[in-house]
């Protein structure tokens, strides 16, 4: 099975591409680091105030995935300062 989630993020103090990166980039690293999820940018690459980012990770359990994803959608939720979570989606395949 296939899980994935992914996040619309708005990010109002950004004025260029540049800051916007610098801004997602730590984030997608720390996803990666602290869940063991594969991350990217998956959208909206240019546009400085908005990015969609995406997780996905491969189990056999669908529980498992979807709990492992909701604690990832939770931290972010609680950690990432630098804008807000406009939406954030889980599906399991």
């Amino acid at each position: 099975m296939l899980g994935t989630l992914t996040f619309h993020l708005h990010i109002p103090t950004c004025s260029s591409l540049k800051e916007k990166r610098g801004r997602i980039k730590p984030l997608i690293s720390r996803l990666r680091r602290e869940f063991n999820v594969s991350v990217a940018e998956m959208d909206l690459q240019d546009q400085w105030q908005e990015a969609v980012i995406g997780c996905a990770m491969i189990g056999n359990d669908r529980a498992f995935l979807q709990s492992a994803l909701g604690n990832v959608a939770n931290w972010v939720q609680a950690h990432w300062t630098d804008g807000d979570v406009i939406e954030q989606r889980i599906k399991i395949v």
